[in-house]
């Protein structure tokens, strides 16, 4: 895949939906793009969407890989239909309610609506709700609509995205826009996928866009009992420097894919990471993660009796907003570590994990 190519499915993915619990569309569109390069794809029973790529190894016994990104993305669900049409709502995944005044959004009800979250004016907050952040419970959907018109369109339960499409910002080389979290990784499948197109590699390799991580790593959970691959590498993103963040909180936008160093993380794995990174000329950053991640990383590990696996991020500002930022080559070279990575796996290497 080109750059241009690279820049489109980023946007594309962006600007898909796929709140935690729903995410059909989204694994539609990604199925799109990964079905070309694999042997079979499909969902499992919790929606996990599993394409597979058979290895060559004719030698020892055949091993398999899963590179495993999450699918799914913030959003927020309906909880109360107001005598006057407001709807209440409650936050699907970590969502600062500090973001939410103003916010466009699209309500999936019985057909998609368009609102606004809204909030009482600043100029009619009381000198106590001035030094507040701005609470849930005062917060509401307006879809311009009667009460009896939106209980006719809207149930409870209805999921609601983020209506903000992404941004090619003035540099050319930085996007944002929502949903970033993860769908940067899960182009990163994507492009790793492109590379090892016609490519002889010895692992069998499941990609998995994971479901519902963003409420409780569920996705990852069932399928790595399901899948049992031998080693795995968890894609996500991580912090990207931004001013008032300290030294070594964040990362380098444009600085190249971010590896995990921790208990989470075999050391064999991010070692074999940073190998090849050296070999092919990839610059990469370092990151201490000493305790529980909250990535797809921690339930793969500790799945069944125990699978080795490493964490390689991207570089991210503004997580868990509607502006994630982004720096193209980041996402470009993570996906390609990811291929040159599959392709240096052998029999011996995996045989040796259980030896550290």
């Amino acid at each position: 895949m080109n750059e241009a190519e690279i820049k489109d499915l980023i946007m594309e993915l962006s600007s898909t939906v796929g709140v935690s619990g729903s995410e059909e569309r989204a694994a539609a569109a990604v199925s799109r793009h990964l079905e070309r390069h694999v042997t079979r794809i499909w969902r499992d029973r919790l929606g996990n969407l599993v394409a597979f790529k058979e290895g060559d190894s004719t030698e020892g016994k055949p091993f398999s890989l899963a590179l495993v990104a999450h699918l799914d993305e913030i959003g927020l669900m309906v909880t109360k239909i107001e005598e006057g049409g407001a709807l209440r709502f409650a936050a699907v995944g970590g969502i600062d309610p500090r973001i939410l005044p103003g916010q466009p959004v699209v309500v999936h009800g019985r057909a998609p609506l368009k609102g606004v979250i809204g909030a009482k004016a600043p100029h009619l907050l009381t000198t106590k709700e001035r030094g507040e952040a701005p609470k849930f419970e005062n917060l509401y959907i307006d879809l311009a609509l009667t009460g009896e018109q939106a209980r006719s369109k809207v149930r409870v339960g209805d999921r609601v995205s983020f209506d903000a499409p992404p941004l090619e910002m003035v540099a050319g080389k930085s996007l944002a826009g929502k949903s970033l979290d993860d769908r940067a990784g899960v182009a990163s499948l994507i492009i790793c996928a492109a590379a090892l197109a016609g490519v002889r590699h010895q692992a069998s390799i499941y990609f998995v866009a994971s479901v519902q991580e963003e409420v409780g790593l569920r996705g990852a959970t069932a399928a790595a009992y399901n899948l049992v691959p031998d080693l795995a590498v968890a894609i996500d993103v991580t912090h990207g420097k931004a001013p008032g963040l300290a030294a070594g909180d964040a990362f380098e936008l444009g600085g190249g894919p971010v590896i995990a160093l921790g208990p989470n993380h075999h050391p064999a794995l991010t070692e074999r990471l940073e190998e090849v990174a050296r070999s092919d000329r990839f610059t990469v950053q370092r990151e201490a993660d000493p305790a529980v991640p909250g990535t797809d990383a921690w339930a793969i590990q500790v799945s069944r009796e125990g699978i080795p696996c490493a964490l390689l991020s991207i570089p991210l500002r503004y997580m868990h907003t509607t502006v994630e930022m982004l720096h193209l080559n980041d996402l470009v070279n993570t996906g390609r570590l990811l291929a040159s990575f599959a392709r240096s796996i052998d029999g011996p290497f995996v045989e040796g994990l259980a030896c550290f």
